[in-house]
């Protein structure tokens, strides 16, 4: 019995060091990874109808599904940076171009007499940060690129083989099957609610408030409506992060006809989004007091960045299902 006891530590040791270098090698696609796990949940009904159209071929249906998600979501997201990106460089050349250096330094109290701003040098070394900073541009390009194509492969291997994975996991696990199935049960639910409930509304929101803003003259819609849809995302904050500001800007430009439209259409079409589509989307929900859920986004933005506002809410509801768990064990 004594020999056995040797032989079980060097096993730990040698798993223990096994999961540290293998967390190391994975490290740098834990997002992509993460992301395609995501993923691979939200399409799986998408993916179950394809399999049964190819009658059976695993491989075909994922690699279609990913084709599908190529098309109608990667392809417009890239449209929308792009857009974006031209929208945020016009916006900053209006504000550099319209800033009058003389008026705003005439405007000032006396102690700012002598106070020179230069914004052609300024410009300047913005451009030279640029110049300077390329290969890491282009490098963080690359990364993204490298990422990209990781949650691509990882996406494809989940839904090909997601029911063997997730069979090993049960099998590994010292938990009893049914305990397995409720965890694996509400993650999918949390999941599906995170995406459908937060981020899907939050996108909803953006478009309607960017179509809004074209309707009635402001400029810059696509970026403003972009803010809207992340400020969508926080409970407590939503798209009147940009509607309000919106609305002052047509009236005090004088455009009182068109605040008063951008207001009816914040209440009517965005706000019907959150109001009657929201809660069809969500379903049952996570049941997260909306507390949490602005703890969790705004933590999982801090903690895990962009990426944070699916990971936050999620590490959360993951810990209230095996909180739910441990409780039903030890009643």
């Amino acid at each position: 019995m004594t020999s056995e006891k040797p032989r079980l530590y060097f096993f730990l040791v040698l798993l223990s060091l096994s999961l540290i270098l293998s967390f190391l090698v994975f490290r740098p696609f834990l997002y992509s990874l993460i992301l395609a796990m995501v993923f691979a949940i939200i399409f799986q009904p998408l993916y179950q109808r394809v399999l049964k159209w190819v009658k059976g071929q695993a491989w075909l249906a994922a690699f279609l599904t990913i084709i599908i998600l190529i098309i109608f979501i990667l392809v417009p997201l890239a449209f929308l940076f792009f857009q974006i990106f031209q929208e945020a460089q016009t916006l900053y050349l209006t504000l550099i171009s319209s800033f009058d250096r003389q008026a705003f330094i005439s405007g000032l109290p006396p102690i700012f007499s002598n106070l020179s701003v230069d914004i052609d040098q300024y410009v300047k070394n913005i451009l030279s940060f640029l110049v300077q900073n390329l290969g890491t541009i282009f490098s963080n390009l690359a990364k993204i690129f490298v990422s990209l194509f990781v949650f691509l492969m990882a996406l494809f291997f989940l839904l090909k083989d997601g029911g063997k994975l997730k069979q090993k996991i049960i099998i590994l696990s010292p938990l009893t099957k049914d305990e397995d199935e409720a965890i694996i049960k509400k993650i999918v639910l949390a999941v599906n609610s995170v995406i459908k409930g937060n981020l899907f509304v939050a996108i909803l929101q953006g478009i309607s408030t960017s179509v809004g803003l074209t309707i009635f003259g402001v400029p810059n819609p696509v970026v403003w409506g972009t803010l809207a849809a992340v400020g969508a995302l926080v409970p407590g904050v939503g798209t009147t992060i940009v509607l309000l500001p919106a609305i002052g800007y047509l009236y005090f430009t004088g455009q009182v006809i068109g605040a008063a439209g951008l207001l009816v259409w914040g209440i009517l079409a965005v706000g019907m989004i959150d109001n009657f589509l929201g809660p069809k989307l969500v379903g049952k929900g996570t049941g997260l007091h909306p507390l949490l859920v602005l703890l969790s986004v705004l933590g999982g933005l801090i903690l895990f960045g962009p990426i944070g506002f699916i990971l936050g809410p999620l590490v959360i509801s993951l810990l209230v299902v095996l909180l739910d768990i441990y409780a039903d064990i030890f009643k």
